[in-house]
């Protein structure tokens, strides 16, 4: 039990939640803007939606997956969490990577999933 504490706290304590136009900034600087044919207006619109601009989102879903971070990265297709069966793990990282204050993973991972046929209809 005191584990689980301890994870939880080690996660509350590196999250963050981004102003609007401190995230944009941050987007456009890691070379959303335009990315893909998706504008900075796009991926701010979607991390408000998905996550509230928070870095420790985390959603369930029925299929038993689950959605992490600032973006709601779905662990069944682009990461692994030890808990999702069959996960393909398409952008090469532990889901826990998603949910930092440093969102430069997250951004790497968010472009793959854009590079997919589905683009943003990913989400």
């Amino acid at each position: 039990m005191k584990g689980v504490v301890f994870c939880l706290l080690f996660a509350l304590a590196n999250c963050k939640v981004y102003d609007r136009c401190e995230l944009a900034r941050k987007l456009k600087a890691s070379g959303l803007d335009g990315y893909r044919g998706y504008s900075l207006p796009n991926w701010v619109c979607l991390s408000k939606w998905e996550s509230s601009y928070n870095t420790a989102a985390i959603n369930h879903n029925s299929d038993g997956s689950t959605d992490y971070g600032i973006f709601q990265i779905n662990s069944r297709w682009w990461c692994e969490d030890g808990k999702t069966p069959r996960s393909k793990n398409a952008c090469g990282i532990s889901c826990s990577q998603l949910l930092t204050n440093d969102i430069t993973v997250a951004i790497q991972c968010a472009k793959r999933v854009v590079r997919d046929p589905n683009g943003m209809r990913a989400w």
